[in-house]
């Protein structure tokens, strides 16, 4: 009698076959799901279409990058991208990991404060925007009532008309979105270290500043440098945010390029345009990845 396929493959001189085998479902679910588009995008960009047809392609053109790295909106898109980037990341990194620092403490209440920190993290994104819209709105919103309040400003604050404003009011509902997620990840790295460093620094006369520069940080840098690429990509990316509150103005203040990849897509309807938006933002999105992952690689985090 033959023996069964599956388990000659269970084979210890076959058994990696039977790993690409179980693999291979996945595998395939992604190429179509992330690759296949990908390349479409990528073939799209080199065509000067308006609505895409995939049956008829149309002839082969720089012309949508020649346009583009021309047009004085995607270095203005590039740099609010990168301000955003910067200030929020930025912001999130410090934020999550002083909350982390304090809920890892012992005290009563601490359970409640660990799912009070974590909470933004698991509000659905278009919620939170909603209620930072709102908190913003310049007629009846909260923060120009407790700026009036606290005596820091004589006149009512435009959020949404005012560039500089709107940018402020984008970053603060992306740090208040972001920052639980570090919280999170710095509070498992913390947890992971052992209390007898921090016992024996003690003997050593360490003080408590001492400690956190020469235990903490460089234990957590691991954690913190695979959380601060997926806090940036996250912000590089992020459309919802930006689209409902802003629609990336005022004055394309806002406007970064995710919204730009929208606006040209589905707003004028130019694909090959969009598509060559869409590639330089991936492209951007890897370099500054493989950066970030060089930097851990070579010690510094």
């Amino acid at each position: 009698m033959s023996r069964l396929p599956l388990l000659d493959l269970a084979r210890p001189s076959r058994r990696h076959w039977l790993g690409y085998l179980l693999l291979a479902p996945a595998v395939v679910l992604i190429a179509l799901i992330i690759i296949y588009p990908l390349i479409v995008s990528f073939d799209i960009s080199f065509q000067k279409v308006d609505i895409v047809r995939l049956d008829r392609r149309a002839p082969f053109t720089f012309a949508n990058y020649q346009q583009l790295f021309g047009s004085a909106e995607f270095w203005m898109s590039c740099w609010v991208t990168l301000k955003l980037v910067v200030v929020v990341t930025a912001c999130c990194v410090a934020l999550g990991l002083a909350t982390a620092l304090l809920v890892n403490n012992r005290f009563r209440g601490r359970t409640v404060a660990r799912l009070l920190v974590a909470l933004p993290w698991a509000v659905p994104e278009i919620i939170a925007v909603v209620i930072f819209a709102w908190i913003f709105d310049s007629s009846f919103g909260l923060m120009n009532w407790l700026f009036f309040r606290l005596g820091l400003i004589n006149e009512t604050i435009n959020w949404f008309s005012d560039p500089n404003a709107a940018f402020v009011a984008v970053v603060v509902t992306m740090v208040w979105k972001g920052y639980p997620f570090v919280s999170i990840m710095a509070l498992a790295g913390l947890q992971s270290i052992p209390e007898d460093y921090y016992n024996a620094a003690r003997v050593d006369g360490a003080n408590a500043w001492n400690r956190f520069t020469n235990i903490t940080i460089p234990s957590l840098m691991p954690v913190l440098g695979v959380t601060m690429v997926l806090v940036l990509l996250w912000v590089f990316r992020d459309f919802s945010i930006i689209n409902v509150m802003t629609g990336g103005g005022p004055l394309k203040s806002t406007q970064t390029l995710s919204i730009m990849t929208y606006e040209h897509a589905f707003g004028f309807f130019k694909m090959g345009y969009a598509s060559a938006v869409g590639v330089v933002t991936l492209i951007f999105c890897v370099l500054a990845s493989l950066l970030m992952i060089g930097r851990k690689a070579d010690g510094i985090y």
